[in-house]
Order: structure tokens, then sequence, then C-alpha cells
């Protein structure tokens, strides 16, 4: 029986977490849940779940929880040394990191310096700080799988092979809500617009990275660090079903292509039960109902969050990690109502040109870069915290 941490419980990878759990209760012990401010939600996953400890933002957070709790209580954590006590607890065995932004970095990195092994939904761990996580899963013989549809597609594609005999990981990316949209429309889009997701029920942060398609750029700096391939063989198609997930190319010509229809219990199943496969609740694909899959190259011109990043990930050292600050700090404000669409990848190009990149070989270097960041994407949309 696995024995589980979920970082980020209420969130949408924590809920589709929770899912297969439930439709596997012989296979899984919940022992830990951390949660933001919905505390209505993470009650009920309380007195479904028992989980020994669960920790939420703050301190008033935690005192509301344990008053609307009746019988027995689980232990009530809050800040970062309860996301940290939740990651290093004793008889968890694998953590779900499903915090979303760079604030799942610090728990994540203690679950895996505590010898857990890791199902990875929150990218901005290895954006931010790939050298240095993966070098700790090295030392600690910890294993890291991917629960973003896209490497989980990759890592199912390698399955059997070679790291050497690839010539190429091809990304795919569903163009999100704004697919069609010209530039002059993507000045007026709206936060309602940009929510509007025609594939994939998400969060509002990651949906918007999917309109600006700065996720398929952070995507494409998760994978360099997966799977230890240069960024130079990393690529991006645009296939708008999303019913292939990522595919895999090899130097015999050969692709190989993992395919589903976009449900996140199917990759997150396979994370938690690799190398088994069990019933994840995801329907079956039906290729007879498809009318056609179709595929092209990414506009950055409309888009250019994705060309950031690919220069982000060439600069390397710290600068995906400023990238990354920038892009939270102008995604937060776009969702508040303060600035417009077209401004999010033109203050993340502001702030990187003014960073110089520097190496980074901690944790905490990486945590004053991603502050500097924030500090400077602030200053140049001229918001406050």
């Amino acid at each position: 029986m696995k024995k589980l941490t979920i970082l980020g419980s209420t969130g949408s990878i924590g809920v589709s977490t929770l899912d297969v759990v439930a439709a596997q209760p012989d296979m899984f012990k919940v022992v830990a849940l951390t949660a933001g401010n919905n505390l209505e939600l993470l009650k009920k996953q309380i007195e479904t779940f028992r989980p020994e400890l669960v920790s939420v933002l703050s301190a008033e957070s935690a005192k509301a929880l344990g008053r609307m709790l009746t019988g027995k209580k689980p232990q009530i954590m809050h800040g970062v040394e309860g996301m940290i006590a939740a990651a290093t607890a004793s008889e968890t065995t694998m953590v779900v990191a499903a915090i979303v932004g760079a604030a799942g970095l610090v728990p994540t990195t203690a679950a895996i310096m505590a010898g857990k092994d890791v199902a990875l939904a929150n990218k901005e761990t290895l954006v931010t700080a790939g050298h240095l996580v993966m070098d700790m899963v090295r030392k600690k013989g910890v294993k890291l799988y991917p629960v973003d549809s896209e490497h989980c597609a990759v890592f199912q594609s390698m399955v059997g092979h070679r790291n050497e005999d690839i010539a190429r990981v091809i990304l795919t990316a569903s163009g999100g809500p704004f697919l069609k949209w010209g530039k002059e429309q993507l000045k007026v889009a709206t936060v309602k617009d940009a929510l509007n997701h025609p594939n994939w029920s998400m969060g509002k942060k990651i949906t918007v990275d999917s309109a600006t398609m700065m996720n398929k750029g952070l995507e494409v700096i998760e994978a360099r660090w997966l799977f230890d391939i240069p960024v130079e063989r990393i690529g991006v198609n645009i296939h708008p079903q999303s019913i292939i997930h990522s595919m895999v190319e090899y130097i015999d010509g050969s692709v190989i292509a993992q395919l589903g229809v976009p449900d996140m219990k199917g990759p997150i199943a396979y994370a938690l039960t690799y190398p088994a496969r069990v019933p994840s609740g995801v329907r079956p694909l039906d290729l007879t109902t498809l009318s056609g899959l179709t595929f092209f190259n990414p506009d950055t011109d409309r888009f250019p969050a994705l060309k950031l990043a690919y220069q982000a990930a060439n600069a390397g050292e710290s600068m995906p990690a400023v990238m990354n600050a920038a892009n939270e700090v102008a995604v937060d404000a776009f969702l508040n109502g303060k600035i417009g669409f077209m401004a999010i990848p033109e203050s993340i190009e502001k702030v990187m040109n003014l960073h110089q990149a520097h190496s980074v070989s901690s944790i905490d270097e990486v945590l004053a870069a991603d502050l500097w960041g924030r500090a400077k994407a602030r200053e140049v949309l001229g918001v406050q915290q």
C-alpha cells in the first residue's frame, strides 16, 4: 500500500488524485493533505480520507478549520512549516506535488531530501531549480514521476527505449481559447475569455498560462530536466483535439505517441501505480468517433511567451526562475483586472531584459532570484504586492 501526502489537495490535480485514490482504496492510504483557503472542500476531504496531518496557508485558517471539524481531528498546521511537515511525514512513501507555482519548490525539495518518491505536477519546481532538483533525486535515489499529461506521455513513449536513440521530444499543445484570435483581438481579451479553455478543466493560473502558451514554455523547460534532453531537441506542435498528449521521435524515424481523452486522472493513476496500470475512471478513447487529428507549428508572434521560455531556458542559470516569477505576478495582475492580456508577455520580456543571469547553487539562491523577479515585475507593471 502506498502512503500518500498530497500537496495542494483542493486544486484540480489534488481533487483528481483523490478521485483515483477513492477508486483504489486497497492500494492507497492518505497520510497528509495541504491546501490553501478552500476550507469547505478540505473539510470534506478530511472526513473522507482521514489524514493524520493537514496544513493550510495561515494560522487563522488553521483555527477556522479546527472549529469546522468534529470528532477525531488530524494535526492541523499552517504555512511553509506545515507544508514541509506534510511533505516529510515519516509514514509517507510518495508525495503528490500539486501546488501551483513556485510555492511548490520548497515542500517538493523537502520531500526529495527526506527520501520520498514524488509524483510531480508542479512544473515550476524543475523550471526554477531543475539542475539542483535532479541532483537531489540522484543523490537520494528517489523516483520522480511526471504527472503533467505531456510529460507522462513522453515518459510512456520512452519506456523500453534508450535515451541516446531519441531524436526529438514533441510536446503537444491545444492552442488554448485564443487559437484563432488575431493580435488586435488579443489586446482586448478578458479574463472570462482566457479562462474558457476548450478541452481541459484546470485552475485559473494554469488556464491563463495555457492561453498565453507560457504553460507550454514551462513544460519545455521541465522536459529538459526530466528527460535529460537538450532544449533544442524539444519541440512544440499545436494539436487542437488534445488526443495525442505528446510524442517521441527516434533516430530511426519512428515516432511513438501516447493517446487518450483529455482527463488528468489517467496520468495521475500512471504516476501513482507505475509500472502497473489500474482502472482510472477515464473513459476509453474511441478512434472511430474522431473526425481527424491536426498538427501545426505555434505562432510565437501572437504568443510570444513560448519564445520567451525558450530564451530563458537557453540563458539558464537564474533566468528561468526570474521569468517564472514575472509570469506569476503578471498572471495574478491580469486575473485581478489590473492589466490587459498582452501585458503578460510584454512585462515578462521587460523583466528578463533587466536581469543578468547568474549561477544558482542552492535553493535559497533560487528563491532569491524568484523574489527579485517578483519585485521587478511589480515595478514594471506598477502594481502592489
